[in-house]
């Protein structure tokens, strides 16, 4: 199938460079939606639903063919190289963080920029590393995850959203979420949580911005710090939004921090020219 209709790709503006945007685990592109506006003078915007999400082709998803995130990236390197343009910025909310960096590892030069927001390569404590869950609490999630995926949902939504006085965003990622059909959704949950791409991220080679949230529950400041020490010459930002979907929550902030980011790189390649 034609990626553009399985993925829903739907673009907004012109130009030669553009900036695909890619949502997280039960989510899709409307959650970029208070985001993406900021940036369409400039550049052409690309929005999509990873297959299972939004209005994506369900009908495509296979879960022998959908057995690791590097499927999701494949899937991503199709819609780009479907698009005409001489630089692509991809910017990945929390799983789709991971998915960019494998895709811009399978192709460094179909991909200019890696912007990643709220990212985590392993959501599980290991010895030194702290990924935000030990493996007993995260097998017990899951495990009620398969249990009763709506309770699942309502429960777990408010807590990746945080911004508990602000009811109305965690509502919204509540619905998000149970809009996904369960059994796909329980098959990306076990990929997005179970992966371990520590080791992938070292290999990261383009330029990349690490957006770090306060008070996340999902990837704690010791994440954000991780991420950026695995990524040479990756810049870091310690977002003052909280929770973990700074898109949602604090839209100002997170273009700001993309902004400042993407002019300093243009001064910097510039000055290498």
């Amino acid at each position: 199938m034609n990626p553009f209709q399985r993925n829903n790709v739907s673009q907004h503006g012109d130009g030669n460079i553009a900036m695909v945007f890619a949502h997280g685990f039960g989510c899709d592109k409307n959650m970029w939606r208070f985001v993406w506006p900021a940036f369409e003078s400039q550049f052409r915007i690309v929005l999509f639903d990873h297959v299972g999400a939004g209005r994506s082709d369900t009908s495509e998803f296979e879960s022998r063919k959908y057995a690791s995130l590097e499927r999701y990236a494949d899937d991503v390197l199709e819609i780009c190289a479907g698009i005409d343009a001489e630089n692509i910025i991809f910017v990945g909310h929390s799983v789709s963080a991971t998915i960019g960096a494998l895709a811009s590892i399978k192709a460094p030069d179909l991909l200019s920029r890696l912007v990643m927001v709220a990212p985590s390569p392993c959501f599980i404590n290991d010895r030194d590393y702290v990924g935000g869950f030990d493996r007993d609490t995260m097998d017990r999630l899951l495990d009620f995850l398969d249990e009763n995926f709506e309770a699942w949902a309502s429960a777990i939504a408010p807590t990746v959203m945080g911004n508990l006085d602000r009811p109305e965003l965690g509502a919204e990622l509540t619905q998000s979420f149970c809009r996904m059909e369960p059994e796909i959704a329980k098959h990306f949950a076990r990929l997005t949580f179970n992966s371990d791409h520590r080791s992938d991220f070292a290999k990261v080679e383009i330029p990349t911005l690490v957006m770090q949230c306060s008070q996340d529950a999902i990837a704690p400041d010791a994440v954000g710090l991780y991420v950026q020490q695995c990524i040479k010459g990756s810049h870091f930002v310690q977002l003052k939004a909280t929770g973990h979907c700074p898109n949602m929550s604090a839209p100002d902030e997170t273009i700001h921090a993309i902004r400042k980011f993407l002019n300093e790189e243009t001064y910097r390649l510039r000055l290498q020219a």
